[in-house]
């Protein structure tokens, strides 16, 4: 695996301009890792950008993190010498950026997916990693950068996000060991908790109680499942991005083995997965044309929120076909 990260330090520093990116909707951990990347790359002397795979704008509930400003869209960059594609499993999920990956002299792939298609010139995958940002934050040392606060910040961020807390199953003693450097280099996590979830706005509250009002069980309890729909936002003023953390409501309820969040847009319906006692939701979305990891996963489908469940639900614990 070290050589892995080395021979991706090479490529990155003989490139010309590097663009960096993740997958369409990022989450926590993909806005902290292309940020901890590109500022990474930027103290190396290294010409990066960071950019997005979606036409929109980065989501705001990330905005505290050093160097989000820096996002430019994906439309509005010229061809790249390298381009790295940071917790993407397949090009698909590169979305509008794809072209710009595809007109590269390189791609590299970081990525901590079980389902990662290889897809790079050069490919560093590590589904034991709890994070992409973590595999970032061993990136440092072979590129020779000094981790500075800013950059601890944003792999924090994304370390913190994809293990909840520090609560579910991924959260390794290799991690936490991690998790203390990044405190070492300055980050405060008082602080760094403060913005990452006690910065919510009253209208994704009030969204919040909405979506978990409509919680109810299926597959003789094992299953509890939701929905929020696009009108959802129009009533309540929420932000599409603050609809982050909504499955993990869901997924306290005591004697569940899968949360379900189901979100009702006017061309698609996307679906996100969560477990709590080892069932591998990553094989139903896989099975559905989506991915992820066996604690956490997705996909997006057509149809209505009843067919959708109809659909999902024998696959679920306590299902006909589980």
């Amino acid at each position: 695996m070290l050589a892995g990260y080395h021979r991706v330090a090479v490529e990155l520093r003989k490139a010309r301009s590097v663009a960096v990116c993740s997958h369409v909707k990022p989450d926590g951990d993909a806005i902290g890792s292309v940020l901890a990347l590109t500022l990474a790359l930027r103290s190396a002397g290294i010409a990066a950008v960071p950019t997005l795979a979606d036409p929109a704008d980065p989501p705001s509930t990330y905005r505290f993190l050093p160097g989000f400003g820096l996002f430019v869209a994906a439309r509005d960059l010229e061809p790249v010498d390298v381009f790295v594609a940071l917790d993407t499993p397949n090009p698909d999920r590169l979305g509008v950026a794809a072209a710009l990956a595809d007109s590269a002299r390189a791609t590299l792939v970081l990525d901590h997916h079980p389902d990662n298609t290889g897809f790079g010139t050069v490919n560093l995958t590590d589904p034991a990693a709890a994070a992409t940002g973590l595999m970032v934050w061993r990136l440092l040392e072979p590129l020779g950068v000094t981790p500075t606060a800013d950059i601890a910040l944003c792999c924090w961020a994304a370390l913190v996000t994809d293990t909840g807390r520090f609560a579910y199953g991924n959260t390794t003693a290799d991690a936490l060991r991690d998790a203390a450097a990044m405190l070492e280099a300055g980050v405060d996590p008082a602080e760094a908790h403060r913005l990452l979830h006690e910065s919510r706005s009253g209208a994704s509250l009030t969204l919040e109680s909405t979506v978990m009002g409509r919680v109810e069980l299926a597959n003789d309890g094992r299953v509890a499942h939701t929905w929020v729909s696009s009108a959802d936002y129009a009533t309540t003023g929420a932000r599409a991005e603050e609809t982050e953390h909504l499955i993990d409501g869901v997924r306290v309820i005591d004697g569940i083995d899968v949360a379900v969040l189901i979100r009702v847009h006017a061309d698609h319906v996307r679906v996100n997965l969560r477990a709590k006692t080892g069932f591998d939701v990553g094989a139903v979305a896989r099975k559905r044309g989506g991915g992820g990891h066996a604690a956490a996963a997705g996909y997006s489908t057509g149809g209505t929120r009843e067919s959708v469940l109809a659909d999902l639900l024998p696959d679920l614990p306590g299902g006909a076909s589980s």
